[in-house]
């Protein structure tokens, strides 16, 4: 779906436009200086990587596995982050990065559901460090409850599962249990 997926937020009440898109190799680029950004560091607790480390592991475990589904955030034409899901003992997860001039505009809003409608996996599992409350509001907003604890390392992080829509209730038979056919 190259840029079939979108949100022209753009058209209503000047928004910015946000997209989906495969990533291209330019992409990556952008995406280690997102993981290197100091104050997304403190917020995620997630430990950047070098850049050989970094781009290998997008070039080889995530663009590498056809189990991932992965696309650029893009906003008014410019890369403005990552949306990833992939499988992980047996539960479907998702995570994200968006550079901070990303933040505080709704571009996480409007990217999440834009991803979910291509992720169709449900339950979906996402594990946000505990002190990140704008991203445990994101998913929340969208439907995933809080589902337990996990620890990384020495932080503690959320476990938010967005779960399979309940299964429509059986309607009662109009001819009752013992009408014969």
């Amino acid at each position: 779906m190259a840029d079939a997926t979108r949100d022209t937020g753009g058209e209503r009440g000047g928004h910015p436009e946000v997209r989906l898109r495969a990533v291209v190799e330019a992409d990556l680029e952008l995406f280690l200086d997102h993981e290197h950004d100091p104050e997304a560091v403190r917020r995620s607790r997630f430990t950047p990587r070098p850049r050989d480390a970094f781009l290998a592991h997008w070039r080889q475990r995530v663009l590498g596995d056809p189990d991932c589904l992965v696309r650029t955030v893009t906003v008014d034409g410019e890369v403005a982050g990552s949306f990833v899901s992939w499988t992980q003992d047996d539960r479907r997860f998702l995570g994200y990065w968006l550079g901070r001039p990303y933040w505080g505009r709704g571009v996480g809003t409007r990217a999440l559901a834009l991803f979910l409608r291509e992720e169709p996996a449900r339950p979906l599992y996402a594990d946000p460090f505990a002190g990140n409350a704008a991203s445990v509001r994101l998913l929340e907003r969208h439907g995933f409850e809080r589902a337990g604890t996990v620890r990384h390392g020495e932080n503690e992080h959320l476990l938010l599962v967005l779960p399979a829509p309940a299964a429509p209730a059986a309607r009662p038979d109009p001819a009752g249990p013992d009408e014969a056919r």
